[in-house]
């Protein structure tokens, strides 16, 4: 958790353009900050660019915060209006309003991969999963590291945020619901769709490294 002064006093002392507060605020979020942006955008440099304009934005918008959020959930919606902004000029992503994300529909994995119920282990694998190896080099890992940036590219948008905050950045449930104003229970289809297709994409990836 941030170890971090209470929103209110934070907020103040920002206000007053105290510079070790806002020094704190950016030591403590633009790691995090940066991740995101990354799944938005095509490099490094731009996610670095995207976390740059959020910070700017929130310096000139932080006297017209009126704390109907969380802080922090505050700052990730410009870093996140602004990461989707850049995205789709990079043509990145498409704009949100053309994504569809109802959170239902096909089942996550395959069902034809599990045994039904008149076979001798009902909702057993047929075949379990190939064994993932452990990565043997840097570069294998930067490869599988850009794999899951493309995953996530792919994901629709809120499966994108959801995942992003809770998996990587170990966001509380309940504040991802307030970023995006969601249901606990959507948020908990929206993690566990994003969780599937990533994990179907690695799995794809093993699978060829295994058999390469």
């Amino acid at each position: 958790m941030d170890d971090l002064p209470v929103d209110s006093v934070l907020v103040r002392r920002l206000c007053d353009r105290d510079e070790s507060a806002f020094a704190l605020v950016l030591d403590r979020w633009s790691g995090g900050m940066h991740r995101l942006a990354r799944s938005y955008v095509s490099t490094e440099e731009s996610a670095a660019e995207v976390v740059q304009e959020t910070w700017l934005a929130v310096i000139e918008g932080i006297d017209h915060f009126e704390g109907r959020s969380s802080l922090r959930t505050w700052i990730y919606r410009i870093l996140t209006n602004t990461a989707k902004r850049r995205g789709v000029r990079e043509h990145r992503m498409i704009p949100s309003d053309e994504v569809q994300d109802t959170g239902s529909g096909e089942p996550t994995v395959d069902p034809r991969r599990f045994q039904s119920a008149g076979d001798p282990f009902p909702g057993h694998w047929w075949e379990a999963p190939a064994v993932w190896p452990a990565p043997e080099s840097g570069v294998l890992g930067q490869e599988v590291r850009e794999l899951l940036l493309a995953a996530l590219a792919e994901l629709p948008e809120r499966q994108r945020i959801v995942i992003a905050l809770r998996d990587a950045e170990g966001w509380p449930a309940e504040e991802v619901c307030e970023l995006l104003g969601i249901t606990a229970a959507n948020q908990r289809v929206l993690l566990h769709r994003a969780r599937a297709f990533v994990r179907g994409k690695l799995e794809k990836y093993y699978t060829q490294e295994a058999t390469s």
